[in-house]
């Protein structure tokens, strides 16, 4: 597709339409990139928005003139989404940031496309409710965003992903117009689920606007548990032996020895663990950490104790027992800003694999061994309790995957690996622009033939993220 130059016609349009101060054709550096390794692509523009009725008026435009647009949320993708790889316009929903309603008799908030996670979770605090899905990125990463990937987060394993919960959205559409997309119902079975399409499509097919959520009453009381391993696949094996014995643990975070010596050293250096336990972190090859909830603080005990007792059986150090604030808000510090700090110490590679949960062990000593074999260091932390891990590469030489071809056959062989474990190659971060050249490892070319006809009849002039999954 030969895309349009921007001109100086279309600038004039853009400022007459959302006003000048909102258009940005230099210095915007920080729009070039995002949380994925260590990439950079610049846009010829970036539009920032107010309304749904703004944003169909740009896309009608770009339609018009064949502009491809890439829509932007806080730009914490791990998988070069919001990467503007075709130039043209980059649209940031970061003004659209109001919470709409939140009705607290039908347990369903709505919200614009920019508002914050963390915003959003401390605004229906107030009302004794939450919005499950918190990924690590909560404190910055827009709703359009989690919703554009299916973000999960610790939470998953119990209460599931963010498509669990997206009643209904407003959707504008690669040709302007613009659409809700289902009903604001707990049911629906009126023609084609339209809402899950849209949910995870890292718009291509059309840029999100609002959306309707469900919400959930806030558990009165969650205690948690960080355990000491002295073996690394003891630690993933106990995983299916908590969710066999039918406990129903709110969160499952496994963390290796080097991810937690990393972080951990960090956070002392700037005093983030001060009156922790220094012993917990001492000969041992991994941690799980595991967070029980509820409105009974007898029930949510007994869970945590029963769990203990499951874990007797593993050859592990003593569990701390966290219910008091402070020290909660210690040992999850260290799980939340794993990622962000082992990146910061050069493992810039991510990737985002997903196995059935009794394949754990088998997954890290796969990549472990691989790592071996070609000379790099790996560390591998996530939601073990979803079987959705994060494996993070410090290569020597190379710190990007993307058109990287030594790199790119070392991902080959570990998704490989990871459909012969049978899973998938992301379970909450999405395809993006790094790992489009892989999908033919999970899916069929029928599969695929399928998605990219989906794409095609929706954006047939392939405006709306080009370059991103499948073309």
């Amino acid at each position: 597709m030969e895309y349009k130059f921007l001109t100086d016609t279309d600038i004039q349009f853009f400022r007459n339409l959302i006003g000048t101060e909102n258009v940005l054709i230099s210095d915007f550096e920080i729009y070039a990139s995002d949380a994925t390794e260590k990439l950079e692509f610049f846009p010829d523009i970036v539009l920032k928005p107010h309304t749904s009725e703004e944003i169909s008026e740009i896309v009608k435009y770009c339609h018009k003139e064949l502009l491809p647009i890439t829509p932007r949320g806080a730009g914490t993708g791990l998988a070069g989404g919001a990467l503007p790889v075709k130039g043209g316009v980059l649209l940031s929903v970061e003004r659209m940031h109001k919470i709409l309603d939140i009705d607290t008799k039908n347990f369903q908030v709505t919200v614009e496309a920019g508002v914050i996670n963390f915003n959003l979770q401390q605004a229906l605090f107030q009302h004794n409710l939450f919005f499950p899905p918190d990924p690590s990125s909560w404190q910055s990463s827009l709703i359009g965003g989690n919703i554009a990937t299916n973000a999960g987060g610790p939470k998953a394993v119990k209460y599931g992903v963010t498509s669990n919960y997206v009643l209904n959205l407003e959707v504008v559409l690669p040709n302007g117009e613009i659409i809700w997309t289902g009903a604001n119902t707990l049911k629906n079975s009126t023609g084609l689920n339209l809402t899950q399409l849209f949910v995870g499509s890292e718009g291509t097919l059309g840029i999100i606007t609002k959306a309707v959520l469900k919400v959930m009453p806030q558990p009165k009381f969650d205690v948690s548990m960080l355990v000491p391993f002295r073996n690394l696949y003891e630690a993933c094996d106990a995983v299916s032996e908590i969710m066999y014995a039918g406990l129903n643990p709110a969160a499952l975070e496994f963390m290796e020895k080097n991810a937690i010596q990393i972080t951990t050293e960090y956070l002392e250096q700037n005093s983030f663990l001060e009156g922790l336990n220094k012993d917990l972190f001492e000969n041992n090859e991994a941690h799980l950490l595991i967070m029980f909830d509820g409105n009974s603080f007898e029930s949510i005990m007994n869970e945590a104790q029963k769990t203990a007792e499951v874990l007797g059986k593993f050859d592990i150090g003593e569990i701390l027992f966290a219910d008091a604030e402070l020290e909660k808000e210690r040992i999850w510090k260290i799980r939340r800003r794993v990622a962000e700090i082992v990146k910061m110490n050069g493992y810039t590679i991510e990737e985002d694999t997903v196995v059935p949960r009794a394949n754990l062990a088998k997954l890290v000593e796969g990549m472990h061994k691989l790592a071996n074999e070609n000379d790099y260091k790996v560390v591998c932390y996530g939601h073990a309790g979803d079987g959705n891990l994060h494996v993070r590469i410090n290569h020597p030489i190379h710190k990007n995957s993307y058109n990287n071809p030594e790199i790119q056959i070392i991902l080959k062989k570990l998704f490989e690996e990871v459909k012969k474990l049978g899973g998938t190659i992301s379970g909450e971060h999405g395809i993006g622009l790094i790992q489009k050249s892989y999908l033919p490892i999970v899916f069929s070319q029928a599969n695929l033939d399928l998605q990219k006809s989906i794409k095609q009849s929706i954006d047939p002039k392939n405006i709306m993220n080009p370059g991103k999954v499948w073309i």
